[in-house]
């Protein structure tokens, strides 16, 4: 099952942007979950409050921390495929007294968890809306898809007309840059991929 977007068509009227109704509310509420999916992608986690299955390599001490913090629940716990009750959760991590590896050999722990926030912070609703807000204001360039192509223009000259794009290789107005992926994984911790999410 697909997350909701980490911001709404609301929370972008709530910082000035109007969207249309009709057509332009569903080309803006694909550009907030584009913008989402971007932001969640770099984080490494959903950020949002969900219910997630991971898999994790069971290590021989006691201790195994889960990805996605904050985590809430545990609802169930698998070693190798078979469930295991003697655990407890802590500080998002789960203890259990025998280890997390019933032998020298490396074990598949699969965990059940709920974690995440809620609400989401400000700051990320905000962010999620100022990616989906260039994107929109791309698409109110030109109705017909020429606003969405990439450009990123450095310099242009009008006298024999020059202009200079940029460098760095970006396509859309949704990547974000190093510098915000960074903090983002440092932020939320990102771990272990997600197997599915309910």
């Amino acid at each position: 099952m697909a997350l909701a977007a980490l911001a709404t068509t609301a929370d972008l009227a709530a910082r000035g942007l109007t969207v249309a109704a009709g057509e332009e509310t569903t080309v803006a509420t694909t550009y907030l979950d584009v913008a989402s999916t971007a932001v969640r992608e770099a984080a490494g986690v959903p950020i949002s409050e969900t219910t997630s299955t991971v898999s994790l390599e069971g290590p021989v001490t006691q201790w195994l921390t889960l990805p996605g913090p904050p985590v809430l629940t545990v609802a169930s716990v698998a070693i190798d495929g078979e469930t295991v009750t003697d655990w407890r959760l802590r500080s998002h991590r789960l203890w259990r007294p025998d280890g997390w590896s019933p032998s020298c050999e490396p074990s598949d722990v699969e965990v059940t968890q709920t974690h995440g926030l809620d609400p989401v912070p400000s700051d990320i609703v905000d962010l999620v809306c100022r990616l989906a807000a260039a994107a929109l204001s791309d698409y109110r360039a030109d109705p017909e898809g020429a606003g969405l192509a990439a450009g990123d223009i450095r310099a242009e000259r009008i006298g024999d007309y020059a202009v200079t794009y940029g460098s760095h290789g970006l396509i859309t107005t949704m990547e974000l840059p190093d510098y915000l992926r960074e903090r983002l994984a440092a932020r939320f911790g990102g771990g272990a991929a997600l197997v599915r999410s309910r």
